[in-house]
């Protein structure tokens, strides 16, 4: 008997945070179509992911091949016309007008849900008339039920602080909520490559006080010990117990370097002034660096904007900026993940990418394995 899937499909696809989100929660699933117009985002996808058919621009693609074919579609149209980053054109900019392709493709193919995500400023662009036209579009034209709601990625377990707009919509009208914050847990340091490739090696707090001189004369602590120690049940907790340096830890199929990032993501002196700078007289910015919430990924941080807009950090006394590896994990995208491009792509792409865990957290409330014999 064949295992029955999720029927999925992608617009705008990037690279592919619901796919991603699929994997993580091992949801059996198959991907129908995806596609984006970038080819470097394309070389980024099909690196990581297998979909049935690909488009190359949502303009020229025609989704009524695609009728009762896909059980839930996916899409976050490009949101530079919304962002309050950006000239906020809205629909003046070509880009804004995307989402009617959006609602097109919603209309042929019919999914049984679709999700949308945008920037939270798509709300009350141009004094909510925006949204309202986009609501009516969803719900008139396309005839879906629709629940959304602004949800920020440090609530569901991503220490980044990035509000965006998630509207589901529902063929069949359903009992839906979305998931409620919980508690974070980790710091943006715990998604670092010199501290956190793996969770059995110390930060750098740790590892100074297991070597302290005053720890290493006592005789609960070991380093590069040749015959272990008696465990204790809390040692975990305290630094104690058995220890050991290792320059790389192979985890199968992955090395991970611990306590080493290249070169080229340390800044240098010049540029260390003027991410540090606190502004002009007419522009003043925060010079916070080491933060335990990021501040949201831009795509265009690859051009590293002052410390009051980017995210840096500090290492051995040294300012860097984030790694590309480092970019992906504070989206949700584990270490498997294939990067094929070069770091300014990878940038770019890993700032408009929707978080993993966010979709992950409305996958969950979505109950879809108990729905695979609904579809």
């Amino acid at each position: 008997m064949l295992e029955k899937k999720i029927r999925l499909a992608t617009c705008f696809s990037g690279i592919g945070a619901i796919e991603q989100a699929f994997k993580r929660l091992k949801i059996p699933h198959e991907i129908i179509f995806a596609g984006d117009i970038n080819p470097k985002v394309k070389a980024s996808y099909l690196a990581n992911y297998k979909p049935q058919n690909w488009h190359d621009d949502i303009v020229n693609f025609n989704a009524n091949d695609f009728r009762g074919k896909v059980d839930i579609l996916v899409g976050g149209a490009p949101c530079q016309a919304f962002s309050m980053v950006g000239k906020r054109l809205g629909f003046e900019d070509t880009r804004g007008t995307l989402f009617r392709e959006f609602a097109r493709v919603i209309k042929e193919c019919e999914p049984e849900i679709f999700i949308f995500e945008n920037v939270r400023g798509l709300i009350n662009h141009d004094s909510g008339k925006t949204w309202e036209v986009i609501q009516t579009t969803f719900k008139e034209h396309c005839g879906y039920d629709l629940c959304w709601k602004v949800l920020n990625s440090k609530d569901y377990g991503i220490p980044q602080n990035r509000e965006r707009l998630y509207c589901v919509g529902f063929k069949h009208k359903q009992n839906f909520e979305f998931p409620k914050p919980t508690e974070l847990k980790t710091t943006m340091q715990d998604f670092l490559e010199d501290f956190c490739d793996s969770k059995y090696f110390l930060k750098e707090k740790g590892v100074k006080f297991v070597t302290s001189h005053k720890n290493r004369q006592k005789r609960y602590t070991q380093i590069n010990g040749k015959i272990a120690l008696c465990q204790k049940a809390n040692q975990q907790f305290n630094w104690h117990g058995d220890f050991v340096f290792s320059e790389a830890l192979d985890d199968d199929e992955f090395v991970f370097n611990v306590n080493e990032v290249e070169e080229k993501y340390y800044l240098s002196q010049k540029l260390t002034d003027y991410v540090l700078a606190s502004g002009t007289k007419n522009f003043k910015t925060s010079t916070k660096t080491d933060l335990p919430v990021a501040r949201p990924l831009l795509q265009s941080m690859h051009k590293m904007h002052r410390a009051g807009v980017d995210n840096y950090v500090t290492h051995s006394g040294r300012i860097r900026k984030l790694t590309p590896r480092e970019c992906l994990r504070l989206m949700g995208f584990d270490d498997s993940f294939k990067i094929v491009v070069s770091d300014t792509a990878m940038y770019q792409q890993a700032g408009n990418s929707i978080v993993v865990d966010v979709l992950m957290a409305i996958l969950k409330e979505l109950n879809l394995k108990d729905k695979l014999c609904e579809f």
